[in-house]
């Protein structure tokens, strides 16, 4: 037996557990409840609650299982008629100053002390003294808070200093003057702050926009995935009578373990948008009018053909890249089946000079949750809390545990986080320090510079900070992370052959982390005017978004709620969109600058109203199905495509259901496999100029913009008035 294992009892059964552990731990394990309030696994042990109270032998009192190690030969009583005593004593002491909220109070049906109360509690109390009160806290406008029902578990106070890495709340007082608040009345922002509410064993802090609004055993539970960064965070959508209330976390321990963004959390207000498109629309005489289907998507086949007589080049097409993987695979075959290859969903991606050495897909070259394993990271170009608040996550962990964490930015951030070098530049400057460290990891391997950046590296020279991050990414696991501002650089595939020569030269991976929830899914499905389905190289490379957007097209469909004044990197693509004789949209909203350029809106499925699935930033696919009932006369986007194929004569388009279209998809991949790794030999020389653009936390995509309790928020405000 090996020495790390004792041997325990619990309640008469035999159990092995490992030195060190808490009995909580064990009996979790073993499958043997212990009420408790404080205690969470992902959190550290505080013992403040005492539910979990049990008898050990031989120890003169009660002892909280959470915090209590075992120790060979040790036995527990859970059910003890000292053990039930004790922890009937403890929910006595809670309840004597808990207001009688449970009618009113959200947290109802799902309440933990609800539950334990029904078993440990007493129908009458003992005590008649005036409860306290409370003064409820303003922590903004995601969270609502009724701090008289608070318990003092400190869970909340734990996540934000533990988990988040910034402690917005503490305790203050003693006794039953302790109060869990903020300092100096400041709010919480936390791009996490929201687990809080999931966290609150009881009623004190819940959903400020889904407050009073429905009970949870009236509301269905559907699994969900994310649209709103390539992490695919899992979700459960809480949907009445057809309607999304709410949407909390979906336990997936490889993807976002038991927490969610509050972008996932709180974007579904804007499903419900006061410009929500109900009905297709056709501009008729110089003016909008709602029309039916059947017409709308009769003009629509006849405008793209009309636009085919003048040549396929003249038309483009644009798919969000959080747009399902299915509906992409459709849209890029009915741009070539109409012998049209100019279709792409790289919609801020500004260069295209090296696209022919593009990996199949925009991956991160590693799991997830080996993150937490890497030794030494490089985040280029990268504001990881902004674009994927789950993975900066997994990077405070890594960061916590040793790992040497490195910035390459234009701009100052904000981490919670030991970094070992923050290094800030201009845009133009971003390839020059990537250059400063290639000299550091050429000087440092002894050899010749490789061809490709030779004349790169040719008269740079290597700062101590360059020598620090390259020895970080060669110590061990190292990894080069490209985010979404090097993605979105005019001088990005420089960036990208630079920081390719870098992770060779240092054993490090190379890996990207795109804008959007699935362009790993967009590449693979063909959505790319250079690339076919299953990442094949397209023999008839169509136009860009770029060159689409300079060119004259004679007509364009826009899918997946694109909103040509938020989605493209150039200021100047609403006004060239807007001379477009044919501009198709197929959006959930009818968004201004749609109204004033388009001249046909067809209504579709958000993410909670359709099926399909979105591959994420580590290639790994999630189907998830509609819970919630179109909004209107909306369709699923890829019904809408179905039939637009249909009605253009094309083959291909008799699927009865999303599944089918995947089944196909996946089987196109299957025979040409797939892989993110970068094969480019590009050569470089300049290593200054260039430019780049910021997409704000709270304005990725058409439904966050439109969640209005996100945009109250500091961040969003910010970036509002910005």
């Amino acid at each position: 037996m090996s020495d790390d294992v004792v041997n325990i009892e619990v309640d008469g059964r035999p159990l092995k557990a490992r030195k060190g552990q808490m009995v909580m731990q064990v009996t979790d394990v073993a499958g043997i409840y212990v009420p408790r309030f404080c205690y969470h696994e992902k959190l550290s042990i505080a013992a403040n609650c005492r539910m979990c109270l049990v008898e050990i032998e031989k120890a003169p009192k009660p002892m909280p299982a959470c915090a209590t190690p075992v120790a060979e030969g040790m036995k527990v009583f859970t059910r003890s008629p000292r053990a039930i005593a004790a922890q009937k004593a403890t929910m006595e002491f809670l309840l004597i100053n808990h207001p009688l909220d449970c009618p009113i109070c959200d947290q109802g049906g799902e309440c933990e002390l609800q539950d334990l109360a029904l078993g440990f509690g007493s129908a009458s109390s003992r005590f008649d003294e005036r409860k306290r009160v409370v003064k409820d806290k303003n922590l903004g406008p995601l969270i609502s808070t009724d701090m008289t029902r608070c318990i003092h578990c400190t869970r909340c106070v734990r996540f934000t200093a533990e988990i988040a890495g910034l402690q917005e709340l503490g305790a203050l007082g003693r006794g039953e003057d302790m109060e869990i608040g903020t300092w100096i009345e400041r709010g919480v922002d936390h791009e996490l702050s929201g687990n809080v509410i999931d966290l609150c064993p009881v009623g004190a802090l819940n959903s400020k926009p889904f407050r009073h609004r429905a009970r949870s055993w009236e509301m269905t539970e559907h699994a969900l995935v994310s649209p709103h960064d390539a992490v695919g965070t899992n979700l459960y959508g809480h949907v009445l009578r057809g309607r999304l209330m709410r949407v909390v976390p979906r336990h997936n321990e490889d993807i976002n373990e038991t927490w969610i963004a509050d972008r996932d959390r709180f974007s579904y207000e804007g499903i419900y948008s006061a410009d929500r498109l109900q009905a297709p629309m056709m501009r008729v005489e110089g003016g909008w009018r709602d029309v039916s289907w059947e017409l709308a998507l009769t003009a629509t086949a006849e405008a793209l053909k009309a636009a085919a007589d003048r040549g396929a080049g003249k038309i483009g097409f644009l798919g969000s890249p959080a747009a399902t993987t299915e509906e992409l695979f459709l849209l890029g075959r009915l741009a070539r089946g109409m012998g049209s290859h100019n279709i792409d969903t790289r919609l801020r991606q500004q260069d295209f000079t090296d696209q022919d050495h593009d990996p199949a897909w925009p991956g991160l070259g590693l799991a997830l949750g080996e993150i937490e394993s890497l030794r030494g990271l490089l985040l280029v170009g990268c504001h990881v809390r902004e674009q994927a608040p789950l993975m900066a996550h997994r990077v405070r962990k890594a960061a916590l545990r040793g790992a040497q964490v490195s910035l390459l930015v234009t701009a100052p951030q904000e981490l919670h986080f030991p970094v070992a070098h923050q290094i800030v530049v201009t845009p133009a400057d971003l390839l020059a320090e990537l250059a400063g460290m290639l000299r550091a990891a050429i000087e440092q391997s002894g050899g010749p510079a490789p061809a490709t950046v030779a004349a790169l590296t040719e008269s740079v020279m290597a700062s101590d900070a360059h020598r620090a991050v390259v020895a970080s990414l060669g110590a061990g696991r190292g990894a080069i992370v490209l985010g979404g501002i090097a993605m979105r650089h005019t001088r990005f595939a420089d960036l990208r052959a630079a920081a390719a020569a870098l992770a060779t030269l240092t054993g490090a991976t190379l890996g990207y982390l795109p804008d959007g929830g699935n362009a790993a899914g967009a590449a693979l499905a063909g959505a790319l005017p250079h690339r076919l389905p299953g990442g094949r190289r397209d023999p008839q490379p169509g136009m860009s978004v770029r060159q689409m957007l300079e060119s004259p097209l004679a007509a364009c469909l826009l899918f997946g709620g694109i909103e040509p004044e938020h989605d493209f990197g150039a200021d100047e693509a609403t006004t060239r969109l807007a001379t477009c004789p044919q501009l198709i949209a197929v959006t959930p909203y009818a968004s201004a600058s749609l109204m004033k350029s388009a001249q046909i809106l067809l209504p579709m499925g958000t993410f909670a109203e359709t099926s399909g699935s979105y591959v994420n930033v580590e290639g790994r696919w999630q189907e998830f199905h509609g819970c919630a009932r179109p909004v209107g006369e909306a369709r699923p986007g890829w019904k809408i495509l179905r039939v637009l194929g249909n009605l253009l004569d094309l083959e291909g388009y008799n699927y009865e259901s999303s599944a089918g279209i995947q089944e196909e998809l996946r089987r196109l991949i299957g025979e040409v496999g797939y892989d993110g790794r970068f094969a480019g030999k590009r050569t470089i020389s300049a290593a200054r100029g260039g430019a780049t653009s910021e997409l704000p936390l709270y304005q990725v995509d058409a439904i966050v913009r439109r969640a209005t309790p996100l945009q109250l928020t500091r961040v969003g405000q910010a970036a509002t008035a910005g």
